[in-house]
């Protein structure tokens, strides 16, 4: 299964990306600010980041990566982050789901940005025949 992770790779393409996640933890797309709605380009720019689970801090750039995880053990773990952060737990399907289904449409490696609710392929991670 493939699911959506923080990553630092590729930041500094844009000069308004950010990293402040735990590199590999998974993230989720949280409901932009008013400002952000209006214009994504906006100084929050929440609009364009991914809220990491573990952290609860955010990255402007994630990884789709092959995992053991199962969808019951996503969803626990976003269980987790919800209640730590404040938010309500009965989001944690959704919120689990929301990762899944991105990541599912993906290859591993893939590294994505967002703009509100569209999702922009930045850059890929990959290795070639006998590296690795």
């Amino acid at each position: 299964m493939r699911i959506l992770v923080a990553t630092g790779l590729t930041q500094g393409t844009a000069p308004t990306d950010y990293h402040h996640c735990v590199e590999g933890e998974l993230v989720w797309i949280q409901e932009p600010c008013d400002r952000d709605l209006k214009d994504p380009a906006m100084p929050c720019g929440c609009g364009r980041g991914f809220a990491g689970a573990a952290s609860h801090r955010a990255t402007t750039t994630a990884m789709v990566v092959d995992t053991e995880m199962t969808r019951e053990e996503v969803v626990l773990a976003f269980n987790t982050s919800l209640v730590d952060g404040g938010w309500p737990s009965e989001w944690a399907e959704t919120v689990a789901d929301d990762n899944l289904v991105i990541a599912a449409q993906l290859p591993a490696g893939a590294i994505i940005i967002r703009e509100l609710e569209q999702f922009f392929l930045r850059g890929a991670l990959f290795q070639g025949p006998g590296v690795g």
